[in-house]
C-alpha cells in the first residue's frame, strides 16, 4: 500500500490572517506608488525636491520593506503577536509619514516657519565645467513654496493624506489581529 503524506495548509483565516495580509499588502501598494510618483515628479517631470520632500521619502524607506515583510509573515501564518507588532511599527512610521507632511504643507501655507536651513541641495561642484556656469544651473528648491498643486494641495499635502490611510490600513490589520 502507498501511502503519501500530503499536507495541504489550511484556508487563510479571512477574520484574522487575510485581513492582515490584506491590510500590509495595501500599505505595501500605497507605499510603493507614492515613492514612484515623488521620483516621476522629480526624474520625469523635472520638479527637485526640497530639504523636507526628501525627508519625508524617508518613513518610505522603512515602510516599503516592513510592509512586503509583514504581508509574507501574515500569510504564512506567522504568530499572531508578530503580525501585530509589525502592524504596529508600520502605523507609527506611517504617523511620522503624516506628521512630516502636515509639517511641510504648514510651511507651505505660511501656518508656521520653516528651518532655515531650507533652501535645498547643491549639485557635485567638481562635476565639470567652470565653477560660475554651475552656479547658475544651480536651482534652489525652498521648502515654503509648493512647487505643484491639484484641488490646492500640495505634494506634501498628499503625502500626509495618503500617510494617514497607510496608518489607517494598518489600523485596520491590527485591530483584526487583535481578535
Amino acid at each position: 500500500m502507498d501511502q503519501t503524506l500530503t499536507i495541504k495548509p489550511a484556508p487563510l483565516d479571512r477574520a484574522h490572517g487575510g485581513r492582515a495580509v490584506a491590510a500590509a499588502s495595501a500599505i505595501f501598494t500605497l507605499s510603493v506608488a507614492t515613492l514612484l510618483g515623488a521620483w516621476f515628479f522629480q526624474y520625469v517631470l523635472g520638479y527637485l525636491p526640497c530639504h523636507l520632500c526628501l525627508e519625508q521619502r524617508i518613513p518610505y524607506y522603512a515602510i516599503i520593506p516592513l510592509s512586503l515583510a509583514v504581508a509574507v509573515a501574515a500569510r504564512m501564518r506567522a504568530p499572531q503577536a508578530s503580525v501585530a507588532l509589525g502592524l504596529a511599527i508600520l502605523g507609527i512610521a506611517a504617523l511620522c509619514g503624516a506628521a512630516l507632511g502636515v509639517y511641510h504643507a504648514g510651511i507651505e501655507w505660511s501656518f508656521w516657519a520653516g528651518p532655515s536651513d531650507c533652501t535645498g541641495s547643491l549639485w557635485d561642484l567638481k562635476s565639470g565645467g567652470s565653477i560660475f556656469e554651475q552656479l547658475d544651473s544651480i536651482h534652489v528648491v525652498p521648502c515654503d513654496k509648493a512647487a505643484w498643486r491639484f484641488l490646492g494641495i500640495s505634494l506634501a499635502g498628499y503625502n500626509a493624506l495618503i500617510s494617514l490611510l497607510m496608518a489607517a490600513c494598518a489600523g485596520f490589520g491590527l485591530a483584526s489581529a487583535k481578535q
